[in-house]
């Protein structure tokens, strides 16, 4: 029997290229999928090849091809690049100009860059013989390609039959640019500004929305309140339209990678089922933030993009507060200049209370989730959301805001049936606070801590039954 052929479109994955969430998923779900579909799925992934790939001489590539692909008016230089990873082929599509960058975004001519992206994805299925069944575009950067299957290829031969799939990690980021670049970078026509058109500017994520035959995001809560203003980005019209094809399906994490029993980035290793690792991981946590060396005291962090979204303007407003009980804070992140300043300034006026890392790095946020008791995560809005799961993994307790995929994620032990976090919903100082206070107390009683702790880690977050909902929705695309 025929397998159903999947193709991921993104712009990252771990472990070649990653800023986030995005690339965490791309990462995971096809080899979960993969796993999932019982040999009838043959999962692929594509994205651009990234100069930080090349240069770190970690994996082994093998040349496809080398050629040359139009955008408008410019003839650009394609090199196709493969190699499997954990039972998954993925192709990079190679253009030092556009992707020989020190970062994956915030170049001024990013839509340029993914606009050249897509259009190597559409030329590139001929070349790699692999027309898919689906094509499944993840984020604004991926969906010029079902904007250019619907309009332009979906009529050839070869791409007649492809169905698409547009799943939205943030909307916050939709790819906005002016009517003037619309044939000059994107290579559409004037008869295409109908599909891209949103509020007077070329709109890409409301043109793959319109044009792809599912769209999902990446919970069931979000999918809901993303049809409203106030987390929709101005988008609530075109999602309310086309809301019949919109699902939520909830993240997963890779639950291999994310192991507290065998991960080596990690001081000490430690399960569910016998917790004396966690100890000296917060031992060895305390000594490398620069803080005072105790066991009693509740340990909190914060992993975070230091941004407004992500609910940091409550942390500030209630840290002194909350710092003037018997608490420890870890911060690592990076983001907007007053977040970043405030947690200097913090740090320094609470020595041994507060370490503040203004850096990302994935081996050391591995050793704070381990570390830390508490895991703070107040999100004005949040999609899905990963670092809730990942705390979750190793022990380290959430305290969260009920939005979006952290209210599908976690429940607070109040809840009906006990719960596996502390949530608040109004979105306020105050409110943070009386979660983290009540944490603060139930820690106080280390054997209710060390069954909420245990309770945790055994939460099934691994992308078993997210990729299930993922086949069934291939398979509703595909009837």
């Amino acid at each position: 029997m025929r397998k159903t052929r999947i193709l991921f479109v993104a712009s990252e994955a771990v472990p070649f290229a990653s800023s986030g969430g995005l690339g965490d998923v791309i990462g995971s779900l096809p080899a979960a999928l993969t796993a999932a579909g019982n040999e009838k799925l043959d999962v692929r992934v594509i994205m651009p090849f990234y100069g930080s790939m090349e240069e770190s001489g970690e994996y082994k590539l093998t040349k496809l091809c080398e050629t040359y692909i139009n955008l408008s008016w410019r003839r650009q230089y394609l090199g196709i690049y493969t190699l499997e990873h954990r039972g998954v082929r993925y192709y990079f599509l190679d253009n030092e100009y556009y992707f020989k960058r020190p970062a994956l975004y915030g170049s001024f001519d990013d839509g340029e860059r993914y606009a050249f992206f897509c259009k190597a994805v559409m030329e590139s299925l001929p070349i790699i013989d692999f027309f898919p069944d689906i094509l499944h575009a993840h984020d604004w950067q991926s969906a010029l390609t079902v904007i250019y299957l619907r309009r332009r290829y979906g009529l050839m031969d070869g791409y007649r039959d492809i169905k698409s799939v547009f799943t939205i990690h943030n909307i916050a980021y939709q790819g906005v640019y002016g009517h003037e670049i619309l044939g000059d970078v994107f290579d559409l026509s004037p008869s295409d500004l109908e599909v891209v058109d949103y509020n007077g500017a070329i709109n890409l994520m409301k043109g793959a929305i319109v044009c792809a035959s599912a769209v999902s995001t990446v919970s069931p809560t979000y999918a809901n309140e993303i049809l409203f203003p106030t987390y929709s980005n101005g988008l609530h019209f075109v999602l309310e339209h086309n809301k019949g094809k919109l699902r939520g399906i909830l993240n997963g994490i890779d639950t291999d990678y994310y192991n507290p029993e065998t991960d080596r980035e990690i001081f000490a290793n430690y399960s569910a089922g016998d917790l004396q690792g966690k100890a000296e991981d917060k031992r060895q946590l305390q000594l490398l933030a620069g803080l005072e060396e105790r066991e009693d005291v509740p340990l909190l962090a914060i992993i975070s993009r230091l941004a407004g979204h992500k609910g940091i303007d409550l942390v500030m407003g209630m840290a002194e507060r909350m710092l003037s009980g018997d608490v420890q804070l870890v911060v690592l992140g990076q983001g907007e200049h007053i977040y970043e300043s405030f947690f200097k300034d913090l740090a320094a006026r609470y020595p041994g209370k507060v370490c503040t890392m203004l850096t990302y790095d994935k081996a050391l946020s591995k050793k704070i989730y381990a570390g830390a008791d508490m895991f703070l995560m107040p999100s004005k809005s949040e999609p899905c959301g990963l670092a809730q799961m990942i705390a979750s993994r190793y022990g380290t307790v959430p305290i969260v805001r009920e939005t979006g995929g952290l209210f599908d994620s976690i429940r607070d032990i109040g809840w009906q049936g006990g719960g596996n976090g502390f949530t608040f919903a109004p979105y306020s100082d105050a409110e943070l606070l009386g979660a983290v206070w009540r944490a603060c107390y139930t820690y106080g009683d280390k054997a209710a801590w060390k069954e909420l702790a245990e309770k945790v880690m055994r939460v099934d977050f691994s992308w078993q039954t997210s990729a299930k909902r993922y086949i069934d929705m291939y398979n509703d695309v595909l009837s």
